[in-house]
This record gives structure tokens, C-alpha cells and sequence, in this order.
């Protein structure tokens, strides 16, 4: 595990080109097994989610050319091979169940690892993507070690409706209809941007999809999908933590943006702060008159509030960074996570830094914000994003802090901490004993 040491109270500037989004990047990578032409891909970030699907695939036989310098990643499935009895997936990745997909498609057989597993966030089960695989035909086998999947021939189309608007659900299930035979509908889909730039990825190789963005999905499965060159879009995460960062220090940060169709409410749920966002010429800016203040509601006796749940909701995964806003600005705001029971229990590290913020339940926290703060030794659980906040709060104290156990951060973000040092920032990596 690594340590972050930050050391705060300097005002942020600058501009920032982010990253691509992890969660496009993963499901993309995995959507490639479907074809046994070359794909190339533009701006591919050197996390070590990415690094491991790529070992996954030179380990199956696949040709995988990696320029970390440009980010330029060209992948050729053509002679790739599977063996359930003997291939393993990664673990430790949620994101390598979307793997089984085009295992299915391309050998008729896949697995699932007991243990695979992503962020900390509370119980993420399996079922409703072992329920996506059953629909399209596939048996499954219940071994010591984890399950093994198989279908006879190709796979089957189907209608679906899914118990709730999950991610995941929603790639693995037209990741499954894109190569099968007939129509499929999914509906309750997922209409994330990821998600959206996964099914325009999709498109792009002869896919038929249509409804993209909506929660209704309509797939016509082809015989086969061809080869295409692709260029990721900015991982909105990124762009609304770096606006985040130059608003709790009081800085000015501007960020490549290409997408502010996306970010309405967004923007809107930054105003609650006290944080204007100006969107000009591809390019985002956050904008603060002074110590950053909740805005009361208008209703009286409630609390300002940010609910986050499946888009077009606020994204869950940005609540923790508008949380280390909240700490930080006048005034008292409810938290209300709709999706995750165990994403909100980190107040004991936020109360280190003199924070008071008090977890109603698994899903809701209140902060008290404007209190006095000083510099402090907390620890992550985790969870990308809340170690992240952790990290903002500490940017915006004067004095030395210590992030403990802030490793998650690399799963997502290649070069987040050089980034934020081109800003003005102090932060630097440590390896823990």
C-alpha cells in the first residue's frame, strides 16, 4: 500500500487535461473480445485496472501493443484461446466479469472467480449478471473455486427488465446481445456517459444498438463485428475533481471538458457550495466569491441536500468529492447515498481533521460544515473517490497530512497526484512499511 503526504493550504491554479474514464475504458477493452479484428485505441491511461485485462489477454494468446508514451493501444484477438478448466480471470477486479461475454461468444464457455471483487462499497452481487448470462442461453456450474458458464452454440436473444439501473447489468447484458441471434430489449438500463460511450464504442466495430441514453435498450444481434480506431473522451470524475480541488483551496483550476451537455445538475449541485461553473470553449472553470457557503433551501426546517443515484441522478461515485466540499464550506448538508450501504462510513476520518460530520445510516451522512480544521493522519478505506476527498480536504489545510492507504486513487487515475502538482500543490507518493 502507498501513503499520499500532502501538504496544504495553497490556493490551486492552472489548467488540466483529465484522463479517460476508467469506467469506459474497462468495459471497452473487455467489448474487443468480440472481434477477431484489430482495434485501436486512443488515449488508453496507464491504471492498473487497464494493465491487468491486458496481461488477462496476453495471457489467452491475444496481440497487445501498448504505447504508454502516446496512450495509444492497438489489440488484435485473433488468435486468442480459452480454457475454463485452466484460464483464470483477475480477482480483484470487478470489472472482469464483463469478460465473460465474449468468452461465451467466441468459445461458448467463460468463468466467474469466487472472489471477484472492486471498491469496498458494501455487498455487490453477482446474481443479476449471472441471471443477463442465463437469459442469453448460458448453463452455469457451481465448482470449489467459482462458476462455470457454457452455452451450446451461439447465444439467444431475449428481453430483459432489470431489478435496478446497474452498470455492469446493463454492458454484460448488450455485450451478450450484440454477437446473438435475434433482437434483444433491455429494460431499467444504465444511461451513465460510460455506459453511452461503450455502446458508441460498440456501434462503431457494426453493433445495432439503439436508445442510447435512455433507460430502454434495443439490440439486433449481427454475425460478426469488424475492427475500428476510437478515442476515449475526459472522465468526467476528473473533470469535476479538479474543479472540485480548485474550489476548496480557493484557487482557480480550468479543465479540458468536451462534454458540458453533461453537466446541468452537476453544475447545479456545485451552486449548493457557494461554486459557480462556467463552461467556455471546451474548457470548465469553477468560480468561488470568497469562503465557500452551503445555500439554505427555501423550504424551511430541511437541509440542504444531495441525493446521488443512477444517472441522469447525480453519479454516487462524485458524492464523496462534493462531501470534502461540504466539510469545508458554512453550513449543513445531507448526503444520501441511493445505491451503496457501505460507502458512507469514513466520518471517523473526516472527524480527525476537526470535521463533524454524522452518519445517519448506511446511506445517509450529514456534514456540519465551516468548522476549524487542521492537518491530520487519516486513513482510506477502499473506495477510489473517498480517498480522493480525503486528499481534497487535505489540500485545503495548512500543514502536513497523511493519507494512509490512498492506493485506490491508481486504479482510476494515471498521473493524479503529477497533475495536481502542476497546479502549485505538495503532494507526493510514500511507500508504507
Amino acid at each position: 500500500m502507498s501513503n499520499l503526504i500532502v501538504h496544504g493550504g495553497t490556493p490551486l491554479a492552472g489548467r488540466i487535461v483529465p484522463s479517460a474514464n476508467k469506467n469506459a475504458v474497462l468495459p471497452i477493452l473487455c467489448a474487443t473480445l468480440l472481434t477477431r479484428e484489430p482495434v485501436r485505441l486512443h488515449g488508453v491511461p496507464d491504471i492498473t485496472d487497464v494493465k491487468k485485462i491486458l496481461d488477462v489477454f496476453r495471457s489467452l494468446g491475444s496481440s497487445v501493443e501498448m504505447d504508454a508514451k502516446s496512450r495509444v493501444l492497438n489489440l488484435h484477438h485473433r488468435d486468442t484461446h480459452f480454457d475454463a478448466a485452466r484460464d483464470r480471470l483477475p480477482e480483484e477486479m470487478r470489472s472482469s466479469i464483463m469478460l465473460v461475454p465474449g468468452l461465451l461468444a467466441r468459445f461458448c464457455s467463460a468463468r466467474i472467480e469466487d472472489d471477484v471483487t472492486g471498491c469496498t462499497l458494501g455487498v455487490r452481487e453477482i446474481d443479476p449478471h449471472v441471471e443477463v448470462f442465463q437469459r442469453f442461453g448460458a448453463s452455469v456450474e457451481r465448482q470449489p473455486d467459482g462458476l462455470v458458464l457454457g452455452v451450446p452454440a451461439r447465444l439467444q436473444a431475449n428481453d430483459h427488465w432489470t431489478d435496478y439501473a446497474s452498470v455492469t447489468t446493463t454492458e454484460n447484458f448488450v455485450l451478450c446481445a450484440a454477437l446473438a441471434s435475434g433482437r434483444s430489449t433491455l429494460m431499467n438500463a444504465a444511461s451513465e456517459p460510460h455506459v453511452q460511450e461503450f455502446c458508441a464504442f460498440l456501434k462503431l466495430l457494426g453493433a445495432q444498438i439503439e436508445g442510447l441514453g435512455t433507460s430502454r435498450l434495443t439490440i439486433h444481434g449481427v454475425e460478426r463485428l469488424g475492427g475500428g480506431e476510437f478515442t476515449f473522451a475526459e472522465d468526467f470524475h476528473e473533470i469535476v475533481t479538479f474543479l472540485a480541488l480548485g474550489a476548496i483551496t480557493g484557487g482557480r483550476v480550468e479543465v479540458k471538458n468536451s462534454t458540458p451537455e453533461q453537466f446541468p445538475l452537476i453544475d447545479r449541485t456545485f451552486a449548493k457550495f457557494g461554486v459557480q461553473i462556467i463552461h467556455e470553449s471546451g474548457w470548465s472553470r469553477s468560480v468561488t466569491n470568497g469562503p465557500l457557503k452551503v445555500k439554505e433551501p427555501f423550504t424551511r426546517n430541511i437541509l440542504q441536500k444531495v441525493e446521488a443515484a443512477p444517472w441522469p441522478y447525480l453519479p454516487v461515485d462524485l458524492l464523496p468529492i462534493f462531501v470534502a466540499l461540504g466539510v469545508k464550506a458554512e453550513g449543513s448538508v445531507m448526503f444520501w447515498n441511493k445505491i451503496y450501504d457501505g460507502a458512507m462510513g469514513w466520518t471517523s476520518e473526516l472527524s480527525k481533521f476537526g470535521a463533524h460530520a454524522f452518519l445517519s445510516d448506511p446511506h445517509r451522512m450529514v456534514t456540519f460544515g465551516g468548522k476549524p480544521l487542521h492537518a491530520a493522519e487519516v486513513e482510506s478505506p477502499y473506495i477510489i473517490r473517498v480517498a480522493i476527498a480525503l486528499l481534497m480536504v487535505a489540500a485545503s489545510i495548512p500543514g502536513k497530512s497523511v493519507i494512509r492507504n490512498a492506493t485506490p486513487i491508481r486504479r482510476a487515475h494515471p498521473q493524479f497526484v503529477e497533475n495536481i502538482c502542476s497546479l502549485g500543490a505538495r503532494i507526493e507518493w510514500v511507500d508504507s512499511e
